[in-house]
C-alpha cells in the first residue's frame, strides 16, 4: 500500500488545469490500483484534480476537511458539486475536529495528510505560503520530516 497525499493551489489558471490534471495522472499511474490511496482535503484546483486522478486509476480516496464549518464557509459554489461527489465516494472521511476553517484548521489537516502519507505530491509554483497551512509550509513540514516530495509543476504552468 502506498498513500499519497497533496498539498496545492487554488489558483489555478485555466490553461494549467488540463498540464496539471495529465501529470497528477501520470504519476498516480505509476501505483497499482490496488495499492493507491489517495489523501486530499478537495479543496477548488489542484486538491480536487488528485483526488480524481486516484480514483480514475482505480484507487481509494481518503478526505481530509479543515474544520467542521469548511463546507459552508469555504467551498464556493461552483466547486460544492465536485466536492460533495468526492466526499460522497471516498473510503474515509476526516474532520479537523476544529469548529472554524482557517490558517489553524489548514495547518492542522496539513498535518493529518502527512501523518498518513507516505510521499506528498505538491502542485506547487515554489514559491513561499501566503500564510500558515499553505502549500509551501506543508512542502517544508514534509521536508523536515523525512516525507519524500513530488512537485507537479508542468511547462507553462501559471496561477489565476
Amino acid at each position: 500500500m502506498t498513500t499519497l497525499a497533496v498539498t496545492g493551489h487554488i489558483d489555478l489558471s485555466g490553461g494549467t488545469v488540463p498540464l496539471v490534471r495529465a501529470a497528477l495522472r501520470e504519476l498516480v499511474a505509476g501505483y497499482g490500483a490496488a495499492e493507491l490511496v489517495g489523501v486530499s482535503c478537495i479543496a477548488a484546483g489542484a486538491d480536487s484534480l488528485f483526488a480524481e486522478a486516484v480514483l480514475d486509476a482505480g484507487g481509494r480516496l481518503v478526505v481530509v476537511i479543515p474544520g467542521r464549518d469548511y463546507r459552508e464557509r469555504k467551498v464556493k459554489p461552483d466547486h460544492a458539486e465536485r466536492f460533495d461527489r468526492l466526499v460522497d465516494v471516498a473510503d474515509e472521511v476526516h474532520i479537523v475536529p476544529l469548529d472554524r476553517a482557517g490558517r489553524d484548521a489548514y495547518e492542522a489537516a496539513g498535518k493529518e495528510l502527512l501523518r498518513r502519507a507516505d510521499r506528498l505530491v505538491a502542485v506547487w509554483d515554489g514559491r513561499p505560503s501566503n500564510g500558515r497551512g499553505g502549500t509551501a509550509d506543508t512542502v517544508d513540514q514534509a521536508r523536515a520530516a523525512g516525507v519524500p516530495v513530488d512537485v507537479v509543476w508542468p511547462a507553462g504552468a501559471g496561477r489565476g
